[in-house]
């Protein structure tokens, strides 16, 4: 790749800020474009090919040997800012996402304060305005994620918020989900929900199975995701509101989906990268860096979840990144917390594990990671169609690298796929016509 012109390829560059990427083969499924053409940029937004001799004065960005593709949008990512600085900033993992091709981030809101009003929307918009990827706030469905007193959606949707969740809690009462759901339909929001019944889980490290028994550790049973996810959809299909479950980790839990989509619930769901490449025998080494929320399934569960995806019963793929310290991990299993990062490493497992082996075609997966998503959380991206904003990357289908969490963006290090080769490598990613991350480069411009 030779990038020629300043990083503001869609500002002070070129003619009229009319920059030009050449050489790659577009792959845009939300348009049905797969083909070997230039894209056009104008001041942040994709436009036709303008007249020839205004065409002349453009910033040129060669893509040669490259995929041109519509950025990334993670619907479910824990940015920690305000109150856990010291696992990730805003601006940190604003430097994550666009490292791993990712445009635009939906941030979780459990922070301290959590995001439950207006106000603290509106700061966490204003403080990640010129960051490195668009950031999109997700408010919690109760105060304070307290599962007791619904908040203010209407406020919160016009203060920005794109979603309500209250992160990885399950709304225990099924009369506050109920009438959240209602709330919510005269908005359009989505509530996100973690399913999971912590009286069923409760004191689980692992999977429950025989690969836990094995370790002795106590397990987290996949019934306590189920019980509660079937809970979840019969509430949406009794109020018709929207509902998306969120890294969903098991077969029955697929299962459920798909039938509920057969019914005409209204429901989306999300698998992490996590969920859908390791298992509970990864864990025989006791790494922390393995212990998430849902935890590691089986190989069965795996397989269901990869099927899932490739049949649209799983609409989309999130990262599911949270940041912890290395004092957070590097403890007994059994005290360390959970969470993976995954910003930076979901595009390259997907393409290694996915569309490599077959599982999933790249037209599918790239529709799973961008065009779904921001369709699911109504924003704008996850397309190349004139008119919409830039937002895009550029990727290297033959590149490979190794997974080392000293070099992420990301200001912690609890990544799953430490050690591993992945295949593909983001070469630049572009968010409103400006270069905000080039391969190679120490930090983002």
């Amino acid at each position: 790749m030779r990038p020629e012109g300043p990083d503001t390829i869609g500002g002070a560059a070129g003619v009229a800020g009319l920059a030009v990427v050449r050489n790659g083969r577009i792959v845009d499924p939300a348009s049905g474009r797969d083909e070997q053409d230039d894209l056009w940029m104008r001041d942040g937004r994709i436009i036709d090919r303008p007249a020839d001799d205004e065409a002349k004065g453009a910033a040129v960005i060669d893509a040669a040997g490259l995929l041109v593709l519509p950025g990334l949008v993670d619907l479910h990512a824990y940015l920690c800012e305000p109150g856990f600085e010291y696992r990730e900033t805003l601006e940190s993992g604003a430097l994550a996402a666009a490292a791993g091709g990712v445009t635009a981030v939906a941030c979780m809101p459990d922070t301290d304060p959590v995001i439950d009003d207006a106000p603290t929307v509106e700061s966490v918009r204003e403080r990640a305005a010129g960051a490195a990827a668009k950031i999109h706030p997700i408010a919690a469905v109760t105060a304070g994620r307290r599962g007791e007193r619904l908040t203010e959606a209407g406020e919160l949707a016009e203060a920005g918020a794109v979603a309500l969740s209250d992160a990885g809690r399950s709304i225990r009462n099924p009369a506050i989900l109920r009438r959240a759901l209602e709330y919510s339909r005269m908005f359009d929001l989505p509530i996100l929900v973690h399913c999971e019944d912590p009286a069923l889980s409760a004191g689980g490290h692992m999977h429950e199975g025989s690969h836990a028994t094995r370790l002795g550790l106590k397990g987290m049973p996949s019934i306590a995701e189920e019980t509660v996810a079937a809970r979840d959809l019969m509430l949406a299909e009794w109020t018709g509101g929207r509902i998306h479950i969120t890294h969903a980790s098991t077969a029955v839990t697929v299962d459920l989906i798909r039938s509920a989509k057969q019914r005409g619930v209204r429901v989306t769901a999300d698998a992490s990268p996590h969920h859908l490449v390791l298992t509970d025998e990864s864990l025989s080494t006791y790494d922390t860096h393995l212990k998430t929320n849902p935890p590691l399934r089986s190989k069965a569960d795996v397989e269901a979840l990869r099927a899932g995806l490739a049949d649209g019963t799983i609409d989309a793929v999130a990262s599911d990144h949270t940041p912890r310290s290395v004092d957070e991990k590097n403890t007994e299993f059994q005290e360390a917390l959970p969470g993976a990062t995954g910003l930076e490493t979901m595009l390259a497992v997907v393409y290694t594990e996915l569309v490599r082996p077959g599982l999933l075609t790249l037209g599918d997966a790239v529709k799973a990671l961008s065009s779904s998503p921001a369709g699911i959380l109504g924003v704008e991206g996850g397309g190349l169609a004139s008119g919409g904003p830039a937002d895009l990357f550029l990727f290297d289908p033959d590149g490979t690298w190794t997974v080392d969490p000293a070099s992420f963006r990301s200001k912690s290090a609890n990544s799953p796929f430490t050690g591993r080769t992945l295949e593909g490598c983001v070469a630049m990613t572009i968010v409103d016509g400006r270069v905000s991350y080039r391969r190679g480069a120490p930090e983002s411009p």
